[in-house]
C-alpha cells in the first residue's frame, strides 16, 4: 500500500513557496536526452503476481553461491567459513537497536559491542584505539588520507602501486573535490613490491604513503623503513588491510609504525553478499584520535556506579560540530561490525593464529602444484593465502572460459588494470580454509587443459 499524505495542494503550496510553477521546473537541470519520456521501454506495464515471482525467480538462478563450484576469487574480498552462531547471535533482542545508538539507556547491547569491537581491531591492527567501523575498506582508505592531510596540512599523498586500484579509484574521484595531489603508477609483475621506490618520493610535501599489506598481489614487506623515513619528513604512513585474517600469522602495521590502519572487515564475519554490504576498519594512534572520522564508543558508570556505554567521541557532520567535523561519515556498519565482533569472539586469538595459519598452509600447497603446470608461473617469494600466477596466454579470456566449466580462478589483472597490457597475463589466485583438496585439483586439471 502506497502512503501518500500529500494532496495535490499541498504539493503546490510547496511549489509556490520556492517558486517552481511545477515538478518539471526541479529537473531542467538534467539533460533532455536522458530524461524518460515516457515508460521504460521493454518493460512490461504490468503481470500477474505469480508470474513475476517465477520471472524474478529465473533471474536469480542466473547467479551461484560462491559453495556451489571451486571458488578461488579474492582481491579485497575473500569467502571464509561463517558460523551458524554468528548468525544466531546478531539476531538476539538486545541488538535490536534501530539505525544508531543516540539513547544509550535503551542501547546497551549494541554500545558495548561496539566498544568491543573496537578493542578487537585496535588490537589486531597494532595501533592505540579504532573506531565504531566505516562503510567499506576503500572508502576508509580515503578517509585515512583526508585526515592526514589535517594533520600534517599538506596535500600530497603518495599511493603504492600494490594499493587495491578500486581503492586508488575511490581516492582519485573524492581528491577531485579536496584536490589532493595522489602519486600512483600501477603495479608491474615482479616479486619486489615497490617499497624503494615509495622511499625515493617521500619529501617534505608529502603528507602520507598509503600501502597495502599484504598488497593487490599477494605480497607482504616489511614497512618498518616507510614510517622511518615518512616520521623523519613528518609525514605518517597509512596501511591498508583488505585480508585482516592476514594478520593472525604476520606482524600488524602498527608494530612496524604505521600512523593509520585501515581495512575490509568482510573477511570476519560477514559473507561476500554479492559484494556488500561490507564493513570498514580504522584505527590510529592515540595522539590523532581526535582527527579520526566516524565515532567513537567509550566505558562510564552511571548515576548509580553502574558500568554502562556511551557514544565518547562524535565530530561528525550532523553533530555540534557540523561544518567542522572530520567527515561527512554519518553512520558505521552496525550490523556488519557486530558479525565482525561475534566472529572475533568466538575464533579468541589462539582460533585466529589456527585460522591464518590453515589458510596460508592450504594457500602454499595450492601455489605449489599450479605453479608446476607448464605455462604457469608462481610470481610471489612471499604471501599469505593469495597469491599471483603469471600465465603464457592473456588471463582474462582464460578465467571466463574456466568460469564457463563452474570453476572461479582467480581474479585476472587484465579485468582489474584493462589499460595495463603488462597485467594481462596475470592472475589473483585466492585460497582459504574453504578450499578442498579436490577444488585445487580441479583447477590444476582445467588449466592444464587450457594451457595444452
Amino acid at each position: 500500500m502506497r502512503y501518500l499524505p500529500l494532496t495535490p495542494n499541498d504539493r503546490q503550496d510547496m511549489l509556490a513557496t520556492i517558486g517552481a510553477k511545477s515538478i518539471d521546473d526541479l529537473f531542467v537541470d538534467v539533460p533532455a536526452n536522458v530524461q524518460l519520456d515516457g515508460p521504460i521501454r521493454d518493460l512490461p506495464m504490468h503481470a500477474g503476481e505469480m508470474a513475476v515471482e517465477a520471472h524474478m525467480k529465473s533471474l536469480a538462478k542466473r547467479n551461484h553461491a560462491a559453495g556451489d563450484m571451486p571458488f578461488f576469487l579474492g582481491a579485497g574480498a575473500y569467502r571464509h567459513h561463517v558460523p551458524a552462531s554468528v548468525d544466531h547471535i546478531i539476531q538476539r533482542g538486545e541488538f535490536l537497536t534501530a539505525y544508531t545508538p543516540y539513547q544509550p539507556e535503551i542501547a546497551q547491547g549494541t554500545l558495548q559491542t561496539l566498544f568491543e569491537f573496537q578493542t578487537q581491531v585496535a588490537r589486531l591492527f597494532g595501533v592505540d584505539v579504532a573506531n565504531a567501523s566505516m562503510y567499506d575498506g576503500s572508502t576508509a582508505c580515503w578517509e585515512a588520507i583526508t585526515m592526514a592531510r589535517r594533520i600534517t596540512r599538506r596535500g600530497k599523498a603518495i599511493m603504492s602501486s600494490g594499493l587495491h586500484p578500486h581503492y586508488v579509484s575511490v581516492a582519485k574521484t573524492m581528491a577531485r573535490f579536496t584536490k589532493d595531489q595522489l602519486s600512483y603508477t600501477a603495479p608491474v609483475l615482479d616479486a619486489a613490491t615497490d617499497g624503494a621506490d615509495l622511499l625515493d618520493q617521500i619529501d617534505d610535501d608529502t603528507s602520507c604513503v598509503v600501502v597495502q599489506y599484504p598488497d593487490i598481489l599477494g605480497r607482504i614487506d616489511d614497512i618498518s623503513a616507510l614510517a622511518e623515513k615518512a616520521h623523519a619528513h613528518k609525514a605518517l604512513l597509512v596501511a591498508v588491510v583488505t585480508e585482516p585474517v592476514a594478520l593472525g600469522a604476520i606482524k600488524s602495521p602498527g608494530e612496524m609504525g604505521a600512523d593509520i590502519v585501515v581495512g575490509e572487515g568482510q573477511s570476519i564475519g560477514v559473507g561476500l553478499q554479492f559484494g556488500g554490504p561490507y564493513v570498514g576498519l580504522f584505527g590510529c594512534k592515540q595522539k590523532y584520535v581526535r582527527q579520526m572520522p566516524g565515532r567513537l564508543c567509550g566505558e562510564t558508570v552511571d548515576a548509580e556506579g553502574k558500568r554502562g556505554f556511551v557514544l565518547t567521541l562524535s565530530t561528525r557532520e550532523q553533530h555540534i560540530r557540523r561544518e567542522k567535523a572530520t567527515s561527512n561519515i554519518c553512520t558505521n556498519s552496525g550490523l556488519c561490525a557486530l558479525a565482525f565482533s561475534a566472529h572475533m569472539t568466538l575464533l579468541g586469538e589462539k582460533g585466529l593464529r589456527k585460522l591464518a595459519l590453515l589458510n596460508h598452509k592450504k594457500a602454499v600447497a595450492a601455489a605449489d602444484k599450479l605453479s608446476r603446470i607448464s605455462g604457469v608461473t608462481l610470481m610471489n617469494h612471499s604471501f599469505f593465502n593469495e597469491f599471483t600466477l603469471i600465465l603464457d596466454k592473456s588471463s582474462r579470456a582464460l578465467v571466463r572460459r574456466l568460469a564457463d566449466q563452474r570453476i572461479l580462478a582467480g581474479v585476472s589483472l587484465g579485468r582489474l588494470y584493462p589499460e595495463e597490457d603488462g597485467l594481462s597475463k596475470g592472475v589473483i589466485v585466492a585460497v582459504t580454509e574453504t578450499t578442498s583438496d579436490e577444488d585445487v585439483n580441479q583447477l590444476v586439471a582445467a588449466l592444464q587443459g587450457e594451457l595444452a
